[in-house]
């Protein structure tokens, strides 16, 4: 059982199968839910108890826990688990400002340079990322943000761009989105992505600008309403 301040249960996690790496697969879930908050800031986890809920030995699970910590998602706790790491304000800040130089000039540049086979190929994503913040998957909605992200930077051409992008928002997770679903505001988050899409198949530079500037400033609203 995971050992935290209150004595809860930890969050119920998908259960995983099939042939692939209980590994690679475990770390996968296991970030998404840091992303998402479904493991939270300060709480202690012991792998035995992750491990039951996955339906997999601890030993895969541990062996994951490692790798995140490596990832400063973690932290380790001798003789029992893994705390997960807080994030501060300055530390949000400082990853919403390097994004902002980063991802902005990069996506106004592919409404001159992005074909609309590759835009297009993105709009499932962006679909996926409202309904799951209708629906409160949480889950669902950092897996589809993730995907839509990653996949216009990679129209760039720059694999190490896109890995510098994936490892911020890793270190920037989104705490408390549960409340903001319940509040309604994730959801305008949501529909930017869309309106961001049609931006650029409109080759509108200026708009493209505008809606990454409020996209990324509206992502960090949301950071700091959840302190």
């Amino acid at each position: 059982m995971a050992q935290d301040r209150q004595g809860a249960e930890p969050p119920a996690l998908p259960r995983l199968g099939g042939r692939s790496s209980f590994r690679e697969r475990v770390a996968e879930a296991l970030r998404a839910a840091l992303i998402a908050g479904e493991l939270r800031p300060g709480e202690v986890y012991s792998a035995p108890s992750l491990a039951t809920r996955f339906g997999v030995s601890a030993t895969p699970v541990r062996e994951a826990m490692l790798d995140l910590a490596k990832e400063g998602l973690v932290d380790t706790v001798p003789n029992k688990g893994f705390r997960v790491t807080a994030v501060s304000d300055r530390q949000l800040d400082e990853y919403t400002h390097i994004r902002s130089l980063v991802e902005i000039p990069t996506v106004v540049e592919l409404a001159r340079t992005a074909d609309r086979v590759s835009l297009e190929a993105l709009r499932p994503a962006a679909r996926e990322i409202v309904t799951a913040a209708v629906a409160g998957d949480l889950i669902g909605y950092v897996e589809a943000d993730t995907r839509f992200h990653l996949g216009l930077l990679a129209l760039a051409g720059n694999a190490h761009l896109v890995e510098v992008v994936a490892d911020l928002r890793k270190r920037s997770r989104l705490y408390g989105l549960t409340a903001l679903v319940e509040a309604g505001r994730l959801l305008a988050s949501a529909q930017e992505h869309l309106e961001l899409l049609d931006a650029l198949l409109e080759h509108d530079e200026k708009a493209v600008h505008a809606i990454m500037t409020r996209h990324l400033g509206h992502v960090r609203s949301l950071w700091a309403a959840t302190d």
